[in-house]
């Protein structure tokens, strides 16, 4: 062939081996396609190029349900951890997330080793420079390599993440790189350029890392994780280890005179970077600039393994200068002597319009062609762990001849970000949070198994193992539950324990139930009354509380998916044309004919689509239903 020289035939490619990539390969080799997964620099297998953890609010939430569909992260965090923390404990369960500071090399070596040892799936070191087209450039064919080799296959997934023609930027100074001093892809995003994705650009950053033995932990505040360990996999009941703390100090005004003394000098004000940083994580000086008010910015000193001296300086990204970097951290308390290892850098990339995709994550232009992780325009290994797990899903099932396997935003967290990103679009970096999420209190993380095992069992992902243990945990809380609920207590016998709790005296008898549902008790505490209590795992016990604690308001947010469903059923025709429909605003003509929702509570939640033209796709349909009958 005159484009290159055939060196395999897969089922699917997987371009790109970061979070997203490890969970698009492994989603579609344990379904059972032959995968191939390429990366320029094996080094970049999973690689944490930014913040050594996993989780945090709203992201704990995404490995959970990632791990529910028989995904890697969860189980791979598990391994791999040096300290774990609940993070929100003192709201409601909705908001409940757990975080796990990670050994980030160990991450690496352990979701390598998890790839290479999984059937049916080829890892190779090698930078794809074209994606290959057929029917007029219509449907995938497969990719060439820089070396000419050539693989091919009908799928082809991108998860190139922040590699797309990277560009580093330190002050002043600026080069073309990818993550961690790896090189960038720059062929391969001329090539889609080319074929007429709409590509842009968005901005990232990282801190810089210090060496720990120059910094004095005497004057900062000591962060220990959880004394009981939490497991991000429903696989673990429990987990045990000796963990490593973490440290807290805070920039102070002498901190602040450096960096507004030198904006001129950053990257992010000189000019030099055009693309469009995240909101939620802004940079040292930007946090500076933009909270003028503000005394002070909480540092958080992570440790980046148990092999390594380097420490990661939570809070403190940045594109300034390395002077300016050394002299404004040097103010900051425990760091004055600080030796930087790495200096903070931002980083600028390519990626797509996500509403050029469906909700399967494939590409409208190309058939064959999807997308996942930071490529769509998110930031985060989470988000990107989870739209490559369902890109892999609906990659195999088109390959099968199936219709996707779309999670809607009652179901997932994960519903809620690939709807966010494709139906609502996004001018920024996305991240998810728990705030985004209507439905929040029914996809607690507690729960991520009972929403979406049978799911992932199903498709192929979630062994039979995790789904026989899924059952199980099911009849267990079911089982518990209703124990609770049928067990009565005499007044006159737990008057002491209530009164030791803080809580008022019974006037008549109660069920177990009815207690846990008190603000002062929970099912922990009614132990002391409660003698014929089963052995439960934490995940059990935790899930029966909530449902018995929580029930009023579950059942009120069940009623609220019940008229988001009927919208959801209401489907719109993917062969419509939104222009020859009359009184539909022109915007909204052009918003639904480029997107092509699938349903009406889809439509609705497409910037620009107002509740009139809402109410006009509503006669419309009504109308097409009568003329077909």
């Amino acid at each position: 062939m005159n484009d290159g020289y055939l060196m395999g035939k897969y089922d699917v490619i997987v371009v790109g081996a970061g979070h997203a990539g490890c969970e698009a390969a492994l989603a579609s080799a344990r379904m059972g396609k032959k995968t191939l997964l390429t990366c320029i620099n094996l080094e970049s297998v999973a690689m944490m190029p930014c913040n050594p953890s996993i989780g945090g609010t709203g992201k704990g939430h995404l490995v959970r349900e990632i791990d529910a569909l028989g995904g890697e992260m969860g189980v791979n965090i598990d391994k791999t951890f040096i300290q774990s923390r609940m993070l929100n404990t003192a709201k409601g369960p909705a908001v409940h997330s757990l975080r796990a500071q990670a050994d980030k090399h160990l991450y690496h070596l352990e979701m390598k080793k998890t790839i290479e040892s999984t059937p049916g799936l080829d890892l190779k070191q090698g930078e794809v420079v074209e994606v290959l087209t057929e029917d007029g450039e219509k449907k995938v064919r497969g990719v060439k390599m820089v070396t000419n080799a050539v693989y091919l296959a009908p799928i082809v997934i991108l998860c190139t993440g922040t590699f797309l023609r990277g560009r580093i930027f330190i002050g002043e100074s600026s080069y073309d790189s990818g993550p961690n001093g790896l090189a960038p892809s720059v062929e391969l995003a001329e090539n889609l350029k080319d074929m007429g994705l709409p590509l842009r650009r968005f901005k990232t950053g990282t801190p810089a890392r210090a060496l720990d033995s120059s910094l004095d932990y005497s004057l900062m505040e000591e962060q220990k994780g959880d004394e009981k360990i939490v497991p991000f996999s429903f696989m673990n009941d429990s987990l045990e280890r000796e963990q490593i703390s973490c440290w807290l100090t805070y920039t102070n005004e002498r901190t602040h005179q450096v960096i507004r003394k030198n904006f001129e000098r950053s990257a992010l004000f000189g000019g030099y970077i055009e693309g469009v940083g995240p909101r939620y994580c802004p940079s040292i000086e930007d946090k500076i600039r933009r909270f003028a008010d503000k005394k002070r910015h909480q540092l958080f000193v992570e440790p980046e393994g148990e092999t390594t001296g380097e420490v990661y300086l939570q809070g403190m990204s940045t594109s300034l200068p390395e002077d300016i970097q050394e002299e404004f951290y040097k103010t900051i308390p425990g760091l004055e002597n600080l030796k930087i290892i790495r200096p903070g850098y931002a980083i600028e990339y390519d990626c797509i319009d996500p509403q050029d995709l469906t909700t399967s994550l494939e590409s409208r232009r190309i058939s064959g062609l999807f997308c996942a992780g930071q490529f769509n325009g998110s930031s985060g290994y989470e988000e990107a762990a989870a739209q490559g797990l369902m890109a892999g899903i609906n990659g195999v099932r088109k390959l099968e001849g199936k219709g996707p396997l779309v999670l809607d935003r009652s179901q997932a967290y994960i519903g809620v970000l690939i709807d966010d990103l494709v139906v609502k679009g996004t001018n920024e970096p996305y991240r998810i949070m728990t705030s985004r999420a209507e439905y929040r209190l029914l996809l607690r993380q507690d729960n991520a198994d009972t929403r979406l095992t049978e799911i992932g069992y199903r498709e192929g992902p979630a062994t039979k193992e995790r789904y026989e243990k899924y059952l199980e945990k099911k009849e267990k809380v079911e089982r518990e539950i209703q124990r609770l609920e049928t067990t009565r207590v005499n007044p006159d016998e737990v008057k002491a324990f209530l009164e030791s709790k803080g809580t008022a005296p019974l006037k008549k008898g109660s069920t177990l139930a009815e207690l846990i549902k008190r603000p002062e008790l929970d099912y922990s505490s009614i132990g002391e009354i409660d003698k014929e209590r089963p052995a439960l795992t934490d995940h059990e016990a935790t899930q029966a509380e909530v449902m018995i604690k929580y029930r009023g308001y579950i059942k009120k947010q069940e009623m609220q998916i019940e008229r988001f469903k009927r919208m959801e059923s209401r489907r719109l025709p993917q062969d419509v044309e939104y222009a020859q429909i009359d009184g539909l605003r022109l915007e909204a003509r052009q918003k639904l004919d480029r997107i092509k929702p699938l349903s009406l509570g889809q439509a609705s939640r497409i910037s620009g689509v107002s509740p009139a033209d809402i109410n006009v796709l509503l006669v419309w349909l009504e109308r097409n239903r009568r003329m077909e009958k």
